[in-house]
């Protein structure tokens, strides 16, 4: 039991540092390796738990995007044009018609999905729901 904490602890930490590269470093997901700081520190450290998730960088990339769903117009379209060049990369390089087709309609409903959830679901049932979580782990 002590070995998988010291994992999760170490795994934690190498996830914020590159979520952290990520904030300097376009193509990085910061979003995406913060979540996964905070599961595992979730499951190994309490303290270092407590202390990311009051972190600055938590409460701008995770809480305040993804909870409080404050992101600006601008803010969206720099997020979809990212992920166009990423999903651009291999539609150049792949020979295949129907995967680049494939890679096409994944990044629109990539933008619907987000769109969607950003700017017009519900914003009380998100936080109701964050309240609910924290309050029974």
């Amino acid at each position: 039991m002590k070995l998988k904490k010291i994992l999760f602890l170490v795994l934690g930490g190498i996830t914020f540092t590159l979520g952290t590269i990520g904030i300097f470093v376009p193509f990085v997901p910061t979003t995406g390796f913060y979540l996964a700081t905070s599961f595992l520190w979730l499951r190994s450290s309490d303290k270092m738990y407590q202390r990311f998730i009051q972190s600055s960088y938590y409460q701008t990339y995770i809480v305040d995007i993804l909870v409080k769903k404050n992101i600006s117009v601008k803010g969206m379209l720099s997020m979809f044009a990212m992920m166009g060049v990423v999903f651009a990369l291999p539609i150049v390089l792949v020979q295949s018609l129907f995967l680049k087709m494939m890679l096409g309609f994944i990044y629109i409903a990539h933008v619907i999905g987000l769109t969607w959830y950003l700017k017009f679901h519900p914003k009380k049932v998100v936080l109701k729901q964050a309240k609910k979580d924290l309050g029974n782990s």
